[in-house]
């Protein structure tokens, strides 16, 4: 009932009336409680604003438990509950807000000055755990080659490969120091930074990617070269046109010197994928050439002189047999195919077959078989001039031929057929020892460690 007639009582004075009769004290006294002062209501109001140390600018007046707010704050939550805290507190039936917030200037760098009080004080709170992240990191970088070579010795003894072996021991070395750049991040507390690194190193990772594929695809083939082994150093190779001897290979190229004496290099990338003919792999390398015989000329009699000559011969090889062959009727020849096989290792296709056409001709020429050249039309454009002689005249004998020298019995033409080799055609070795020694006398185009070396 008191708290009936304190509002009775408040609107009456509002409105500037009297208190109504029916709150007049009657013949018979009521027993009513004691209004809270308005002194001590303002008081602990006030000490409880002071302690969140927010509302300095903030006024509170009580009068007849109606609480007068004024003054600013800095948002509108802040108003929000600071009127519903007043009128909550007991005594205070009534709350006249009055709480204007404050304005923003547009330049306030205040927000910015205080986030970076707190970052340097957060920073100055992580030192201690920055500074052991460190040193741990310090002792994985200190022995991570050691630990490298320790947890790689098992997988690169599998692998007679070099390039493969340190190839192992690279991806063991980046995993180790993975692993301490992960234990510095948690002691240092760095766990959602490191996070963020790696989402954004992955996407670094695909731009690299596609930056340097042609380097990845080049060192990844030189893996797969070191590990197939389609060559060795000295074989002789022709890759994409290009024919030579293999110098070395490195993880960025194969090194060739071809016939002519010049260096040739391929990236590792184009040597896997083309296709690679290998010469020295199987040394035996066969050769031909074609000789025309007259229609006169008895096919089988020409056939055994030319296999005469062949097996004759010691760069010739017994096993796979030489052969002669009908390839061809000509206009005015019987052309013969002669296929033989020589070790390409120890004598040269190209001075041995040099050798052996020399030889097969002044065979022929002894046995009596023609090698008529093909037949000619001549054309005179002009016409033939014809010239009608007088009466009288005598036709004028052309002039003599030159007669031929005598032949000898050690005639050249011997020598021809039954000389192996001529000072000409050198010692029919092969070229491939010149040009090693061509190849150690002169500078390497690329000084990177060879992944072929044994």
């Amino acid at each position: 009932m008191h708290l009936i007639a304190q509002l009775l009582l408040v609107l009456a004075l509002f409105q500037g009336q009297a208190p109504p009769d029916a709150l007049e004290a009657s013949d018979n006294e009521v027993a009513v409680e004691a209004v809270t002062d308005d002194a001590r209501i303002q008081e602990r109001l006030r000490r409880i604003l002071d302690t969140t140390e927010r509302y300095d600018a903030l006024e509170l007046d009580v009068r007849n438990g109606v609480a007068l707010l004024s003054g600013t704050v800095e948002d509108e939550a802040e108003r929000a509950w600071v009127v519903e805290l007043v009128g909550n507190t007991q005594g205070v039936v009534a709350v006249s807000n009055r709480v204007a917030l404050q304005e923003v200037p547009l330049w306030d760098l205040s927000p910015a000055f205080a986030e970076l009080r707190g970052m340097w004080e957060r920073f100055v709170g992580s030192l201690p755990r920055l500074i052991a992240g460190v040193f741990v990191l310090f002792l994985v970088m200190l022995f991570a080659s050691a630990v490298a070579r320790l947890l790689s010795r098992p997988f690169a003894k599998r692998f007679e490969s070099e390039l493969l072996q340190t190839v192992i021991m690279k991806f063991v070395l980046v995993l180790v120091w993975l692993f301490g750049a992960y234990m510095f991040l948690r002691i240092a507390g760095l766990t959602q930074i490191a996070m963020t690194i790696v989402g954004g190193t992955g996407v670094l990772g695909i731009v690299l990617g596609f930056a340097f594929r042609d380097i990845a695809e080049n060192f990844l083939a030189s893996l797969l070269i070191s590990l197939q082994r389609p060559f060795r150093i000295g074989d002789t190779i022709e890759v994409e046109g290009h024919t030579g001897v293999v110098q070395r290979v490195t993880p960025r190229g194969t090194i060739l010197m071809d016939f002519e004496g010049n260096y040739i290099q391929i990236a590792n990338a184009r040597v896997y994928k083309s296709t690679l003919k290998n010469f020295t792999a199987n040394p035996f390398v066969r050769q031909d050439f074609v000789v025309g015989i007259g229609y006169d000329a008895g096919v089988t009699h020409a056939q055994e002189v030319v296999m005469e000559v062949l097996t004759g011969h010691s760069a010739v090889l017994a096993d796979p047999r030489p052969m002669v062959l009908v390839e061809q009727l000509a206009s005015s020849t019987i052309n013969l195919r002669v296929y033989f096989w020589v070790d390409g290792s120890q004598h040269s296709k190209f001075k041995v077959r040099s050798a052996l056409i020399r030889m097969t001709l002044r065979a022929l020429e002894e046995e009596g078989v023609s090698m008529p050249d093909d037949a000619r039309e001549i054309i005179f454009p002009e016409g033939v001039p014809v010239r009608q002689l007088a009466a009288g005249e005598e036709v004028q004998p052309p002039a003599p031929e030159p007669e031929a020298p005598v032949l000898e019995e050690d005639d050249k033409r011997d020598e021809d057929r039954h000389d192996e080799a001529t000072s000409a055609e050198g010692d029919l070795e092969s070229e491939v020892a010149d040009l090693n020694e061509q190849a150690r006398r002169s500078r390497s185009p690329e000084e990177g460690a060879d992944i072929l070396a044994d």
